[in-house]
Formats: structure tokens, sequence, C-alpha cells
């Protein structure tokens, strides 16, 4: 391939409980040698859920990384030898407590393609009921459900409410449906 890089090594630096992250020397193209840092992930999904009078669920939440509260659609990390879907299904029941009566996979897409290769699943679900006992969410995760109409997403993208790749897609998709 013509923009190739061979690996010659690879250093683990750190393992987490959701990411890993190494550093690997690689010979370029050219024949040079450089240091790509990388991390690792297990992947993702995310879900367009739409209620039957055509509201997007989104779910809103503290995101470290950026200090600041943000809306995002439900999205979840796959566990170990989880299939994607069922990892979608679950993750809408435990941040939203709505089960799906419609699941349909849209499309799958790299993250930060730069120095991660984390890949998001996504997945749009209607025909949704809330569950009388939803599964309980992660111990360390606090969300706040908010249904909006795709005027008011668009909205939240322009004045930054809405800041995160996924959920800009998400909006672009729920748009054309």
């Amino acid at each position: 391939m013509k923009f190739e890089e061979r690996t010659l090594s690879t250093e683990q630096i750190f393992t987490g409980k959701v990411i890993s992250m190494q550093v690997d020397e690689v010979e370029l193209p050219d024949g040079k040698i450089a240091k790509r840092e990388l991390v690792k992930h297990p992947g993702a999904v995310a879900i367009i859920a739409i209620t039957a009078n055509r509201k997007l669920v989104l779910v809103e939440q503290f995101r470290k990384a950026l200090e600041r509260t943000i809306l995002e659609i439900p999205a979840g990390k796959i566990e170990p030898g989880e299939e994607p879907q069922l990892t979608a299904i679950r993750e809408l029941e435990e941040e939203t407590g709505y089960r799906a009566n419609s699941f349909k996979y849209l499309q799958s897409f790299s993250t930060s393609p730069g120095f991660a290769d984390e890949i998001i699943h996504l997945y749009i679900a209607e025909d949704l009921e809330v569950v009388e006992n939803p599964a309980a969410g992660d111990e360390d995760e606090f969300i706040h459900v908010v249904e909006v109409t795709i005027e008011e997403a668009e909205e939240m993208i322009a004045n930054e409410r809405i800041y995160d790749a996924k959920t800009v897609v998400a909006v672009w998709y729920a748009k054309s449906l």
C-alpha cells in the first residue's frame, strides 16, 4: 500500500478500565522512522432513539475531558464478547429507561482515526416503550434524560449544547427520516 506504515515495535504505556495506550515505532513509506501514540478502545454503540411523537431521546451528562455538561444520544462501550446490537439494546435501557420494538443498524464510523481505534456502531431505535424496572446504569454515571425535536437539536448544535460528533451525525440522520 502506498501510504502504509509498518510497525517495528509497540510499547504498552497504560491499561485502564476503558482504554489502553501504546506508543508504536513505525517505518514510514519513505523509509524514515516515526512514533505513533495510540489509544486502543473496545468499541462503542450509539443509539438514535425516536419517540412516538418524533422526538430524539438525549442524555445530559458531565464530560470530564471537556469540563462541561453536554447533551448526547445514548451510547456506551461494548463489553468483551458482547455483540454491538446487544450493547445498544442494553445501553438504551440503562441510560434512558426505554426499550425499542424496532431496532436497526445504520452504520459504523471511526471517532478519532489520528490517534484512536474506537469504532462506534450507530443504531436507530423506534417504537419505544418505557421499561417498568430498567436495568441499572454505571454507578459512576449521572444522567438526565431529555427529549427534543429535530429543530431543537439543530439549535443545540448551533449553540454547542450538542457538541460531540456522534450526536451531530445522529441529528443529521434523524432529519433525513
